[in-house]
């Protein structure tokens, strides 16, 4: 067990597309959600042990949402209750949630990596995608983060954004790489069940551009990142050598990870599980003593080789075909050989120094190349 991802669901404000679990802050028993949370680190960790971690991340929902005091009972729960001494340390954060003192808490903790939700430099589409920050705030608290000593910054961006243009992104890129930030995260938009945006869209009011303008935007991303010298290291992610996400290798590279929190996901001894999502019945078990899984299923050995092709696939180096070997005692070629050769033949794979990868025009149809190898 390398890594652990721990969840905060609380947010000050509902984003139009966003489907994690999260509740609005105000009236929730944030601070018993804290004690139930380090107590599932304990119980955890006592059914299954691990030496040391070499990631955290904590993510939401907003988990700067959280007051100076809730703040700081997290960190040093965290710190209690977890194997974690040295190694990637990441928070998410939406600008303008982070004050001066949560940062310094945030940094005598250990905290070393900050992610921030950005998503754009339009301060139309912010509003218009619900988002609760303006650009002035993104300057404002990456500036703050900078001078307090935080140099392993990530910004996300979302495209293909109701209404957006491409002259409209490009004006993105050229703000958000101004910023000349170590990592930068890129993503489509997805319009998912249960969110403002799928309300919308059933209703017919919601206007995105069409799938060639998306094309072109990622296109976009892809050549303006590489401009500035930041390396596509995973379909959706670019960054300078070095500040590659420890934390999301872990889930590209198939490995396993500790899932802590609300409607958290977790990957332990073959085991996929999560948690329950509403807040009652999640700490309902913690208080009496009980882990508050939802659902757990073991992963047969096919399913493990199948996640192991479209998790690995995602990232530039695809799946060492050697190390596949190792892990599985089987030949890559002789369980998946159907699909490897359908998307090679339509110059969508290739595989190169003992490695099967994505062409560059793979990375635009990756999520039919990944559907080929469920089998």
């Amino acid at each position: 067990m390398k890594s652990a991802y721990i969840h905060i669901p609380f947010c000050e404000h509902i984003c139009h597309y966003c489907d994690f679990n999260k509740v609005f802050l105000q009236g929730q028993p944030v601070d018993e959600y804290i004690e139930m949370l380090i107590k599932e680190f304990a119980i955890t960790l006592q059914s299954y042990p691990t030496e040391t971690l070499r990631t955290i991340f904590v993510g939401g929902g907003t988990p700067t949402a959280l007051n100076e005091q809730q703040l700081e009972m997290l960190c040093k729960g965290i710190r209690a209750e977890l194997p974690f001494h040295e190694g990637e340390f990441t928070f998410e954060a939406n600008p303008g949630d982070l004050s001066i003192e949560k940062l310094k808490i945030l940094s005598e903790y250990g905290v070393n990596r900050l992610s921030f939700g950005v998503q754009s430099f339009n301060d139309e589409l912010l509003a218009k995608i619900g988002r609760s920050h303006r650009v002035k705030d993104v300057y404002k608290s990456i500036d703050a983060a900078q001078k307090l000593g935080f140099s392993n910054i990530s910004i996300d961006l979302i495209y293909a954004l109701p209404g957006q243009t491409l002259e409209d992104f490009q004006s993105t890129l050229v703000e958000a790489l101004a910023m000349d930030l170590p990592h930068y995260s890129g993503y489509s938009l997805i319009v998912e069940p249960k969110t403002v945006f799928y309300n919308l869209m059933r209703k017919g009011k919601l206007i995105l551009p069409g799938a060639d303008v998306e094309t072109k935007m990622f296109h976009m991303l892809m050549e303006e990142m590489e401009k500035k010298g930041l390396s596509q290291y995973e379909i959706s992610n670019f960054a300078k050598p070095g500040f590659e996400s420890e934390h999301n290798l872990v889930y590209w590279n198939n490995e396993s990870y500790y899932g802590f929190g609300a409607g958290a996901h977790g990957y332990i001894q073959g085991k996929r599980y999560s948690n329950s999502g509403p807040l009652k019945k999640y700490m309902e078990p913690l208080r009496n003593g009980n882990l508050p899984i939802f659902e757990e299923n073991i992963v047969t050995k096919q399913e493990m080789m199948e996640e192991e092709m479209f998790l690995g696939l995602r990232k530039t180096n695809g799946v060492q075909i050697s190390h596949f070997y190792e892990k599985f005692h089987e030949n890559l070629f002789d369980v998946f050989q159907a699909p490897i050769d359908e998307m090679t033949n339509r110059g969508l794979l290739m595989i190169e120094d003992d490695h099967v990868r994505l062409t560059t025009e793979g990375r635009f149809l990756g999520n039919e190349v990944f559907q080929a190898f469920l089998l």
